[in-house]
């Protein structure tokens, strides 16, 4: 027989409107989190209170935020993953050195 993973049926109010996500048990309270801070900065953007801005444009201005401080996250690992290439090296040049 072949197993199925059990998902969880969840349902997440997101700036006012329900969405209903099946999901693996054991991220569903990252699920929550995660609407519940897109829920707080939507709201927080709302505070500016932008002429003709509607729902969807404090969404994008949320997403785009999001999406920089991802890109900058993404940038500090390859800069700390090249830093450790670069001690690995050292480190197999001294080594190199050490044993002749």
């Amino acid at each position: 027989t072949m197993s199925t993973e059990r998902k969880l049926d969840i349902k997440l109010e997101i700036v006012g409107k329900s969405y209903s996500f099946s999901i693996d048990p054991a991220n569903e309270e990252v699920y929550r989190l995660a609407a519940r801070e897109l829920n707080s900065r939507v709201a927080e953007a709302q505070l500016a209170r932008y002429d003709g801005f509607r729902i969807q444009d404090y969404l994008a201005l949320v997403a785009v935020d999001v999406m920089i401080a991802n890109i900058r996250m993404q940038h500090k690992d390859d800069i700390a993953d090249g830093e450790i290439q670069a001690l690995k090296e050292l480190s197999k040049r001294l080594s190199d050195h050490l044993a002749k």
